[in-house]
């Protein structure tokens, strides 16, 4: 199932991503199996495997409620989610990575909707779904100035947008994809949008905190939280783009919660 027009008709952001991600999802694959395994209660989250238990990302009670996951990938938050007792829908830019979701769905007994498409412009009717969620999706590979008034469509009055992004202040200080973060500032705060790096072809999108709070205020969101996130002391990560050191002493990433108004 695909919601996008003809790929020369996307955004280059979109198409570039989309070849990305196409590339990089085999090195994915090992990961998804893994975080599809993962039972309630056990769930983790962003690059420090922080436990849901202890941030609550997630609703007191997913029964029953309908969801979508902007930039799903391998599928696995979805299968949480299904999990759970919600009614979970993913859709990602990248077929290589639906692929694996699918596998994985049928290796688990899971099954909800893939859409194969651009977060900014999901194929589906307005007020859809109670939840909208996305942790290193949509959240960073989608222009936030479409994707966040896109989840307001498909949100219901009172509907909760949760998302995970890298944070500002580690934007400012990754030189590069591959080069870890610094002490020292090597891009401008005022401005931040659109990031690309030399390592890759990906686009990356980030805004300050008063940007953030501005965009969802005018789509109609009210911002309920916004936890930043700090690693276990014994944390580690393959990543390379920051060190445990690193955010231990400032923030590398940022979970926004917000709720559109009644």
């Amino acid at each position: 199932m695909t919601g996008d027009a003809e790929l020369e008709d996307l955004p280059d952001h979109v198409r570039r991503n989309r070849a990305a991600w196409d590339q990089w999802a085999v090195d994915y694959v090992a990961n998804g199996e893994r975080d599809w395994k993962v039972r309630p209660g056990e769930e983790t989250w962003g690059i420090w495997d922080v436990p849901e238990s202890s941030l609550h990302i997630f609703p007191d009670d997913l029964d029953g409620l309908d969801a979508i996951e902007l930039g799903c990938g391998t599928g696995y938050i979805s299968a949480w989610l299904a999990r759970r007792g919600a009614r979970p829908v993913g859709i990602d830019n990248s077929e290589a990575q639906l692929a694996t979701a699918r596998r994985l769905q049928a290796e688990h007994g899971i099954s909800f909707p893939l859409i194969f498409g651009n977060a900014e412009t999901v194929p589906l009717p307005d007020a859809s779904f109670d939840l909208a969620i996305s942790e290193y999706g949509a959240s960073i590979w989608a222009d936030p100035y479409r994707w966040v008034p896109e989840a307001a469509r498909l949100l219901r009055p009172g509907g909760q947008l949760t998302f995970l992004v890298n944070g500002a202040i580690l934007n400012l200080c990754a030189p590069d994809a591959e080069k870890p973060a610094t002490d020292r500032l090597v891009r401008p705060y005022f401005g931040l949008h659109r990031l690309e790096w030399s390592t890759d072809a990906s686009v990356n999108f980030c805004l300050g905190y008063g940007d953030w709070i501005r965009l969802l205020r005018s789509s109609g969101f009210d911002v309920e939280d916004l936890v930043e996130l700090r690693p276990a002391e014994d944390a580690t990560t393959d990543d390379p783009y920051v060190t445990p050191e690193w955010a231990r002493q400032w923030p590398s990433e940022e979970v926004w919660t917000a709720r559109k108004r009644i």
